[in-house]
């Protein structure tokens, strides 16, 4: 993979994983767009300018720009005009259809390189499911992602009483989810669920639970969990925050 627009070399022999860690950096670029950096990207989508587009870079960045000139372009475009709605919709419902457009960007660019490398049935069903086991860029930007979360949750591990005061500590606990060989070995069936219910836990910025064993953190305001690197806060400076925001309810206590 290269860190451009145009994705796989196609002279080359190519996996559906491959093809997935594609689609898996320009996703996690798009919701960067939509969420941490959704001030910046709302500004740049100007309905005065030319028909502009969303795209998400193999190397997880993101850009607004016009579409390609040449015809047909290197690889399928995203939708177009995503500025003109800007001032036309709520702010929500708008980040809402750019979303929905650019899941359908990314399905469109990923199996185009399935076509083009020759991916047989079973390499489509596996880039299908590798990419289906993901939440959508709508479901992370709409909060689904979250809602789904709460209805997994057993009735024991959502009771308030069960959860660290301390938000550093629950940071800890959530990067510590992984049950150690030894105790799975002993048939810890506590320790086993707690570990399961972590490992459901997604990022609220990248929507993904890569990264267990790092550093995270927990909203106190929607009690969403970040990789701490995907809200730039490290361990050292959680010490010093009593009341952690993230940066969605940061930018809701801003606008209003």
């Amino acid at each position: 993979m290269d860190g451009g627009g145009s994705g796989p070399a196609p002279n080359a022999a190519h996996t559906a994983e491959e093809v997935f860690r594609d689609y898996k950096a320009r996703r996690a670029g798009m919701i960067k767009a939509l969420t941490t950096d959704v001030e910046r990207f709302f500004k740049l989508c100007d309905p005065e300018k030319e028909n502009l587009c969303l795209y998400g870079y193999p190397d997880e960045t993101w850009e607004v720009t016009l579409p390609a000139e040449e015809v047909p372009p290197e690889i399928p475009e995203p939708a177009l005009g995503i500025n003109f709605a800007r001032d036309g919709m709520n702010e929500k419902d708008w980040l809402a259809l750019v979303a929905v457009h650019s899941d359908s960007w990314l399905l469109s660019v990923a199996f185009y390189f399935g076509a083009r490398f020759g991916f047989d049935r079973e390499a489509r069903r596996r880039l299908f499911s590798l990419i289906n086991n993901m939440p959508t860029i709508f479901e992370v930007v709409t909060g689904a992602v979250k809602k789904q979360q709460a209805k997994e949750k057993t009735p024991n591990s959502s009771s308030k009483s069960n959860k660290p005061s301390s938000k550093v500590s629950r940071a800890e606990s959530r990067s510590k989810a992984k049950v150690p060989k030894d105790e799975e070995e002993s048939g810890d069936d506590d320790g086993d669920e707690e570990a399961e219910e972590h490992d459901n836990t997604l990022c609220g910025t990248c929507g993904t639970n890569d990264g267990k064993d790092q550093f995270w953190i927990c909203c106190d305001n929607c009690e969403k969990w970040y990789h701490g690197k995907c809200v730039k806060i490290t361990p050292a400076r959680a010490e010093h925050i009593k009341q952690y925001k993230c940066p969605d309810c940061t930018n809701k206590r801003v606008r209003a």
